[in-house]
This record gives structure tokens, sequence and C-alpha cells, in this order.
């Protein structure tokens, strides 16, 4: 495996479900008909289409941007506020990655069907926990098979269900 660079996606799965970082990690692409991904795609072509979408920021890629004074606001936008904390903590790794590059910024997690908002800001407290989910996350990828499935209850949506189940 080559070296791997962590990733906002993979930081929203750890939160979820460790087997999908490493399945993730490998490029094993999830069952693309999966009505779930369907809809995320559509909720994220579709919302803020006056914004600037996909700027990417190192090995990160922020679905909104904006320059609020000192700080750029990036955003992340959501289906569902269903996994809020691993939302937010995908959206705080973002703002790791600007720090890290010397940048200022400011999230704002956006779940467009729910019409809701919440403002993140980066601190001591979640670099901290995010350092440790990084060097957690290259452990579970750099592991020779995937962690055993865990039956959660996202497995019933999950576009990796087949591969875990059948």
């Amino acid at each position: 495996m080559e070296d791997l660079n962590v990733n906002g996606t993979l930081i929203w799965y750890y939160y979820i479900c460790k087997r999908e970082v490493w399945l993730m990690a490998r490029n094993i692409v999830p069952d693309q008909d999966n009505i779930n991904i369907d809809i995320g795609r559509f909720i994220h072509e579709t919302s803020f289409q006056r914004k600037r979408k996909e700027i990417s920021i190192g090995n990160v890629k922020v679905d909104l941007i904006d320059k609020k004074g000192e700080y750029l606001m990036i955003g992340e936008i959501k289906k569902t506020s269903k996994f809020v904390e691993s939302s937010r903590m995908q959206l705080a790794y973002y703002l790791l990655e600007l720090k890290r590059h010397g940048l200022k910024g400011k999230g704002v997690l956006t779940f467009p069907k729910e019409r809701k908002r919440e403002i993140i800001e980066l601190n001591d407290e979640l670099i901290e926990e995010l350092e440790k989910v990084e060097k957690d996350i290259l452990r579970i990828c750099y592991e020779s098979y995937p962690p055993k499935p865990v039956k959660i209850n996202m497995c019933k949506n999950c576009a990796y269900n087949e591969f875990c189940w059948s």
C-alpha cells in the first residue's frame, strides 16, 4: 500500500465504522447504486450553487469556502444531522489542515434538508483528539486485513453492506 494521507472522508468514517476506514483507504469502492450515495450527491450538487465548491487544501477538499475578514469560512454540506459528531470532526479536521497551512479558519456545518447550521471552531482539545485519530486511522489502514464487521444502525443503509454481510 502506498503512503496514505488522512483526509476528511476517513475522519468522518472513523467515527462511524473503522472497517469502512480500511475499505476506503484501499480504494474499495462501495456500491454506487446505493440510494444514499445518490441522495448525498444530489444534495451536494444542488445546495449552495452560487458559492465556490470543492476547494482542495492540502489533502482535503472542502465543500464551500468564503473569506470573512481575517478568516476563511469553510463549509461542509451533509444530507442529515444523524451523524453530527462525525460531521463535526470532519470539519474540525479541515480547520486543522488550514491551520497547518498557516491559515485561520472557522467552519459551518450545513444540513440543507433540515435547514440547520452549526458553527465549528478549532480549539486545543479538538486538535489533540484529531492528532490521536490521525494516528489510529493510519494504524487501521496499514493492517493487512480490515477490522471485523460490527453490526451498527448504519449497516442496513451502508453501501458496503453486501461486502460485510454477504
